[in-house]
């Protein structure tokens, strides 16, 4: 191992009883941790560790919103971690050289951390394991972010799943999830001596200006309220789910996504607890439950997908889309899009709540995504970048795979014929325009905007292009 200590340290050598550290990334929780509990199991002084590697080749730097997050997470898992005698070890800079150089100082016996799935971060991982090993150090590597590992769920021919419900179908057709692991009680902490950055030096909260009153107000990151927001939505809002959740003017919809997202709460601990209730409903309340998990699958898919299609973000999934005549880019349309000024109120809402909250509902993501892609004729890779970098839960696997759904260039996607008229969207699914008005109050008044294009025309146009890329490429799927 080359890695040289950071902290002025004496670096120490590794040895067999070593303590154990706990490479903390997507998982920032003390329960259901795998990687944790291997630690703790293993018997020796434990340190808890956290790198924000934005700087690795080709690892995806983070949003603004996604920043101010993880703020929020790591001082609550610090404050977590702290009441159970440990320290939470904060790094920054590229992962490789620093873990080497955290596991010399601690003198590690073991590395433990649950894994990651984007094709950077496995080149990532693969290495530092294989630096370790080789220094004598015990690296192993766990399932905590995922129900099921994307390569153990191949259909019958033995390639990957394309089409959702045959891929859902697969998973749940074995054995149901494990069990959640408890949190430790207590931490025999090993991170005493070892050097740590100060949080707040690594400016991932806006300051000048401080665009995030929005996000504070909507929001309590960490994993006590990941508990208690899932808690609350199995007793108020999951009878109802199947039947509200398409209605953004309700609080039917559970609001996982970006604990999800960032580990604080895992798919194993929402699957048992929803599976817990469901035993106490029926009808469609039970049904409701079921949909409900039926979403937890769905980012699954997209994650068994981003494994295997690891450019996701940047490359149409089907190659036929790769003709699409995208037109210039109308950057002042891009903006009003951005903006929420379209003159189309259910976009609007759902791009002006996107701003304020860092979050939208699901059915307007779908509307506006729509929009831009269909109405506007705009890449949906500028879209998924917009949604990249104002989403608190923007998520490596969900945000692209989702943009490609709605254009049609992805997995199980929407036909490219269909275009989400949003005027007949906002009829349907916020009829009293309660949402609109939450999010868009000038609507209504000489102050609100015309609308920037015509429906009718621009569908008839996205039609047209689609139909070239259906020519000049039909696709078999």
């Amino acid at each position: 191992m080359t890695a040289t200590a950071t902290t002025g340290a004496t670096p120490q050598p590794a040895r067999p009883d070593g303590p154990s550290l706990v490479w903390l990334r997507d998982d920032l929780r003390l329960g259901d941790n795998p990687a944790l509990t291997a630690a703790v199991e293993r018997g020796r002084p434990v340190a808890l560790v956290y790198i924000l590697d934005e700087v690795s080749p080709g690892i995806r730097p983070l949003g603004g919103a996604a920043h101010w997050w993880l703020h929020q997470s790591l001082a609550s898992l610090a404050a977590d971690a702290a009441a159970r005698g440990a320290r939470l070890v904060l790094r920054r800079g590229a992962a490789e050289p620093l873990i080497g150089a955290l596991a010399e100082e601690l003198g590690a016996g073991a590395v433990f951390w649950n894994r990651r799935y984007g094709a950077a971060e496995r080149d990532v991982d693969t290495a530092i394991k294989a630096n370790l090993t080789d220094a004598g150090i015990v690296a192993h590597s766990f399932a905590g972010s995922l129900l099921f590992e994307p390569w153990t769920i191949r259909t019958g021919g033995g390639t990957p799943y394309t089409v959702f419900t045959p891929f859902w179908r697969a998973c749940t057709a074995g054995p149901p999830p494990r069990a959640p692991y408890p949190a430790p009680e207590e931490l025999d902490d090993a991170a005493r001596g070892l050097g740590s950055d100060d949080l707040t030096g690594w400016a991932l909260e806006p300051t000048r200006p401080d665009w995030a009153g929005g996000l504070r107000e909507a929001w309590s990151p960490g994993e006590a309220s990941a508990h208690e927001s899932l808690a609350t939505f199995l007793d108020e809002a999951l009878p109802p789910y199947g039947t509200e959740r398409d209605l953004p003017a309700q609080q039917a919809t559970s609001r996982m996504s970006p604990h999800l997202r960032w580990g604080e709460i895992s798919p194993h601990q929402i699957w048992h607890a929803t599976d817990v209730a469901r035993r106490g409903l029926t009808g469609a309340a039970a049904t409701s439950a079921t949909r409900f998990l039926t979403e937890i699958g769905w980012r699954e898919f997209a994650y068994h997908v981003l494994f295997h299609a690891p450019d996701l973000a940047t490359a149409n999934l089907r190659a036929g889309f790769d003709a699409f005549p995208w037109p210039p880019l109308d950057a002042e349309a891009l903006t009003a899009w951005q903006q929420g000024r379209t003159g189309f109120r259910l976009v609007d809402a759902g791009m002006r709540e996107l701003w304020r909250t860092g979050s939208m509902h699901n059915r307007i993501r779908m509307v506006t995504a729509s929009f831009l892609i269909k109405n506007l004729l705009i890449d949906w890779r500028q879209g998924e970048q917009w949604f990249w970098d104002t989403l608190v839960d923007a998520d490596p696997a969900s945000n692209p795979f989702n943009w490609q759904w709605v254009a049609g260039s992805g997995a199980d996607a929407a036909p490219y014929f269909r275009v989400f008229n949003p005027e007949l969207q906002a009829t349907k699914f916020d009829p009293n325009n309660e949402y609109v008005r939450q999010n868009v109050p000038e609507w209504g008044t000489d102050t609100y905007p015309a609308p920037i294009v015509d429906l009718g025309e621009t569908r008839r146009a996205a039609l047209a292009a689609y139909d070239q890329v259906k020519a000049a490429r039909p696709d078999p799927a």
